[in-house]
């Protein structure tokens, strides 16, 4: 049996002025808008963020995507969010405990966010599929290099439903911090195959293929989104959440292989 990496390590910040984010579209000058979002949504979202500065001249939307679990924890110690949106309710939560959203949106829309997307798992592999993987079964063969996320984040919690109602004991050779961590590893043929979301799947195109399987459907995950309390402008934090959730945002999301409600 090959040998098995150790779970990666997670460094949570302490101070907000440690945080820097991942993306950033628009102008230099003008308002400024910071989302903090899973790294599922990154094509979503990226997309999103230029239909927003067209629709707020002079302003600039600001990305920041990473496991949901870590943002929560960047939220709930101080980081200047504007939006946070999880792959879960549950990580949301952690937010609503830590009193993280803005008072006046969430008595308006939502003590909890409001729902605007659901995801599904997928296995994924290889284009070559070297493993030969048809079944989620084929993950608990030891000779097969799997790759999941920790059980920390969202799609590890989604993966953790997903074998439990199959009653598989699948014991991957690396954990990963976020989903698209995992997918990374498929697409370079690094692992034989990673639990995913569809979304993935989709972003990936022809560097790897998804395989459905029926347990996915145990550990389908609804994503919430929510203005922050730490938002400058509660405005323009809830003209982001109100694109998201509009018609064109549906569209987007629809596109990337998000269920929308």
């Amino acid at each position: 049996m090959r040998e098995r990496s150790a779970v990666r390590a997670h460094a949570l910040v302490a101070a907000a002025a440690l945080l820097l984010p991942t993306t950033a579209c628009g102008a230099e000058d003008g308002r400024r808008l910071t989302v903090f979002a899973a790294a599922s949504l990154t094509d979503v979202f990226a997309e999103l963020a230029g239909k927003f500065e067209e629709q707020n001249p002079g302003t600039e939307v600001v990305l920041n995507f990473a496991g949901s679990s870590e943002l929560a924890a960047q939220i709930n110690a101080g980081a200047p969010a504007d939006v946070f949106a999880a792959a879960d309710t549950a990580t949301m939560a952690r937010v609503v405990a830590g009193e993280g959203l803005d008072t006046d949106w969430a008595a308006e829309h939502g003590e909890n966010g409001v729902v605007f997307a659901a995801n599904t798992l997928r296995i994924a592999v290889p284009p070559d599929n070297p493993a030969e993987v048809g079944e989620l079964a084929d993950l608990a063969d030891e000779d097969t290099l799997v790759a999941l996320c920790a059980e920390e984040v969202p799609c590890g919690a989604a993966t953790a439903a997903a074998t439990r109602a199959a009653g598989l004991d699948i014991v991957p050779d690396t954990y990963e911090e976020d989903v698209r961590a995992v997918l990374t590893k498929v697409e370079l043929g690094e692992v034989d195959a990673g639990l995913v979301y569809a979304t993935d799947v989709v972003a990936a195109g022809e560097r790897a293929i998804g395989i459905e399987f029926a347990q996915a459907a145990e550990a389908v995950n609804d994503y919430p989104v929510a203005v922050v309390s730490t938002a400058d402008e509660p405005a323009l934090a809830a003209a982001w959440v109100d694109l998201v959730r509009s018609g064109s945002g549906a569209e987007v999301l629809a596109a990337a292989g998000f269920e929308v409600p």
